[in-house]
């Protein structure tokens, strides 16, 4: 059993790394989790006493086997009370990111496991983030930045890499969501910004920003 805290502390440092592999420096996870250095350290003895750290002072911290598993199960969880809120509920899905940070807590594995058959097993959260099997297993799909695409290239949104609410209210605005069919009409040199068709809908011009926030199939 894990604090609140713990748990993000946790989810965050997997975050950051490479699937919990890379080192992450205090002030990096300081930064993420918006407190001191100091707060941070003395979490870090807290979590490394666990087992579920590695704490190097200086270095930066990684997770271990144990602390792995319990990032995912609580991504895990997370990503599936986004399903239910988005689908169930009738959520945006800029509006579920908060609500489900809340949610993600709940210790009762039965529920977890009750909610997955419940919604069908989904693969996906309406991001287009995998969630983790009920063993921790996560399957990341082949894809690829929109601003990696070259003219005349088409692909299909399935998730994007910022989730921030004023993010996903923008792609509501121009019309972008999870299964929109996007083809690159134009690349401009100067700014990196990019001309896109929309199937059924526009010719727009993106940012560099936002071309670099949305993931299409490979």
């Amino acid at each position: 059993m894990y604090s609140f805290t713990e748990e993000n502390y946790i989810k965050t440092i997997y975050k950051l790394s490479a699937n919990g592999a890379q080192e992450v420096s205090t002030n990096a996870l300081a930064d993420a989790l918006d407190t001191r250095a100091a707060s941070v350290t003395d979490m870090l003895r807290k979590l490394s006493a666990k087992n579920m750290v590695h704490y190097v002072k200086y270095r930066g911290v990684t997770l271990t086997e144990a602390g792995e598993r319990v990032a995912l199960q609580v991504i895990r969880k997370h990503r599936l009370w986004e399903v239910f809120l988005v689908d169930k509920l009738q959520f945006n899905w800029d509006e579920v990111h908060e609500v489900a940070e809340e949610l993600e807590h709940v210790t009762s594995e039965l529920l977890t496991k009750r909610l997955d058959e419940f919604l069908g097993y989904p693969r996906f959260d309406p991001h287009g983030d995998p969630i983790p099997s009920e063993t921790g297993e996560i399957n990341q799909p082949r894809q690829k930045l929109l601003a990696a695409m070259d003219i005349a290239e088409t692909g299909t949104v399935v998730g994007v890499n910022d989730s921030q609410p004023h993010f996903l209210k923008y792609l509501d605005k121009i019309g972008i969501s999870l299964g929109s069919k996007v083809k690159v009409t134009d690349k401009m040199l100067y700014d990196s910004s990019m001309e896109i068709h929309i199937e059924g809908g526009t010719t727009i011009l993106v940012s560099s920003e936002v071309s670099n926030n949305i993931y299409l199939s490979a």
